[in-house]
């Protein structure tokens, strides 16, 4: 078997080879007219794959598809026990081809939250230390909101002649999530988003949408240290 030179390359530290992060979002949900249905899929798999290239770690990829709570109807996704299958299924492949160890799952979609629940069957499927790292959720804000069409216009997504109708509430309800009724109702912090789109609508500020994935690369990169940590006293 070939020796690989571990230590080549930008790398401060070989045992960075035996983690792997993978991003977790939605391919397939309205964000209203300005942002694709893959907004959260795009947003995770580049804070993946900078906080890869930043820490050395294995790039491994998206999961394809996600969960969302049964309240809110606006996509296409899957029960939450087929997405735990499936995130199984693609991590026990990338131990296996790669020799990872432990895996940082970047989520950037809120309604995959309930995978929290999986984790330790993930991780006894596995045999990978896994971590759930939903930063960029805790910070961006309303769905389809200023923070996702701030970062939209960091990575190219967005169609700045559709934000002046990104709140048109009447036809794209799932800004903000208002028109999920019971959602709100059940939600504190989707009643607080959902109102905010109301009264205050929306807006783009480039320098916003930087912060914030800068704000969640930095996290993932810390989850990356303490699993070295954790591993290899790192």
């Amino acid at each position: 078997m070939v020796e690989l030179r571990l230590n080549a390359g930008n790398v401060r530290n070989s045992n960075v080879h035996k983690v792997g992060i993978i991003a977790l979002g939605s391919h397939l949900e309205n964000h209203g007219p300005a942002l694709p249905i893959d907004t959260d899929a795009k947003i995770a798999s580049y804070i993946a794959f900078k906080a890869a290239l930043e820490s050395g770690a294995k790039f491994l990829g998206v999961i394809y598809p996600a969960h969302e709570i049964k309240e809110i109807n606006h996509g296409i996704h899957v029960s939450l026990d087929n997405l735990t299958k499936e995130i199984i299924r693609v991590l026990r492949s990338a131990k296996e081809y790669l020799g990872i160890t432990s895996v940082v799952i970047v989520n950037g979609h809120g309604g995959n939250l309930p995978i929290v629940a999986s984790l330790y069957e993930i991780e006894e499927q596995t045999g990978l230390l896994i971590t759930l790292n939903s930063k960029i959720i805790e910070s961006e804000g309303p769905h389809g909101g200023s923070g996702e069409l701030s970062m939209g216009k960091v990575l190219g997504i967005l169609d700045e002649d559709e934000v002046e109708n990104q709140t048109d509430l009447s036809q794209y309800g799932e800004v903000g999530l208002s028109m999920f009724t019971e959602a709100r109702l059940n939600d504190p912090n989707i009643e607080e988003g959902a109102i905010d789109i109301q009264e205050n609508g929306v807006y783009v500020d480039e320098v916003y949408g930087n912060e914030l994935l800068k704000l969640a690369i930095n996290s993932v990169l810390l989850d990356v240290e303490k699993q070295l940590d954790s591993h290899y006293g790192y």
